[in-house]
């Protein structure tokens, strides 16, 4: 075994991470009604191997072979000829294994229809799916906002899951092509678990209502301080009022989007210059255009710090541009 992982290391092999079996939803307590078929069914078979080979004294194997294919009524025929007797006993074999098989149809139908075992194995499947995701964003809840801003994620190849707690977000993922979903509450710390919260890099909450958006702000920085998380979340929320967006800040968002703030720079900034409407959204927004931006943290060894701007050269080795500077001396 020791081999092995030393094998693993020196190859850098990954192993698949599987998700906390505490996490996968059971499917045996759905299988109970299951109980009585399978009981019967073997109760069946071992009459008629026994009757077989007391009546007509068959063989073990030959008597088990012809209980099945009685039992089944495949219609292969009799392994050896059989008395009155046997016959009889074979019709009555024969209606037990239908009654039995019809019983277990009519089972099996029934606990399809009720969408519970199909909805447990999907769920299982996607849990798989997300415990292998790194650095992705959890979306919470469903609504005009998450649809859009699943569309921005997925044009730029950012993982995200999103989470809402309706039944309808199984035909909302389909139709908005959300490949990572939950049926969950958000805020708990169950959906927290199994939407990998541990391996994420943030959390978007863009609820229309503020209580919602509060319960989650709180539950994360909550779930940070109890699982030892080395590095804090990003946290995005909305809001309508400027009270609103001091009131999520203080309590640990990172960023605070004001819907109503936003339409009104925008509308004023075109109202300004109408020449520059679609600027912003041709450099930031697009995909496919010339420009890129992108923000860069400086560590403290770095070879850059307490060097000049000038100094460092940085526009003709990377042909690129320095437009601004948080943080003097530690990002650029």
């Amino acid at each position: 075994m020791n081999l092995l992982v030393r094998i693993r290391k020196f190859l850098n092999w990954e192993i698949t991470p599987k998700p906390d079996p505490k996490l996968l939803p059971e499917v045996y307590p759905h299988l109970k009604p299951f109980r009585l078929p399978l009981i019967l069914t073997v109760f069946v078979m071992l009459i008629g191997t026994m009757g077989y080979v007391i009546i007509e004294d068959f063989p073990i194997f030959d008597a088990i072979y012809q209980t099945a294919i009685t039992f089944t009524t495949v219609g292969f025929g009799e392994v050896h000829p059989l008395s009155d007797v046997g016959k009889i006993f074979t019709i009555n074999l024969i209606i037990a294994g239908f009654a039995v098989f019809s019983s277990a149809i009519g089972i099996l139908v029934s606990e399809l229809n009720k969408g519970k075992i199909v909805a447990i194995l999907k769920e299982r499947r996607m849990l798989y799916k997300i415990v292998r995701l790194k650095k992705h964003f959890v979306i919470c809840h469903h609504n005009a906002y998450t649809i859009e801003v699943a569309n921005q994620l997925r044009k730029n190849h950012i993982p995200f899951i999103v989470i809402d707690p309706r039944p309808e977000i199984h035909e909302w993922a389909v139709e908005y092509k959300y490949p990572n979903y939950l049926e969950a509450e958000p805020h708990t710390e169950l959906a927290m678990l199994k939407a990998n919260l541990s391996s994420a890099k943030g959390l978007i909450t863009l609820s229309s209502s503020i209580s919602d958006n509060i319960a989650l702000i709180a539950s994360v920085r909550l779930f940070e301080k109890e699982h030892f998380l080395p590095r804090p979340y990003y946290i995005i929320s909305s809001a309508e009022s400027e009270g609103d967006v001091e009131k999520l800040k203080k309590l640990g968002a990172d960023t605070v989007v004001s819907s109503t703030k936003l339409t009104a720079q925008r509308v004023s900034a075109m109202a300004a210059r109408p020449d520059m409407e679609n600027l912003l959204e041709e450099f930031l927004y697009k995909s496919d255009n010339p420009l890129d931006m992108q923000e860069i943290f400086v560590p403290k060894y770095s070879w850059a710090v307490l060097k000049k701007l000038k100094e460092t050269r940085i526009r003709e080795m990377t042909n690129t541009s320095v437009v601004g500077i948080t943080k003097k001396m530690e990002s650029l």
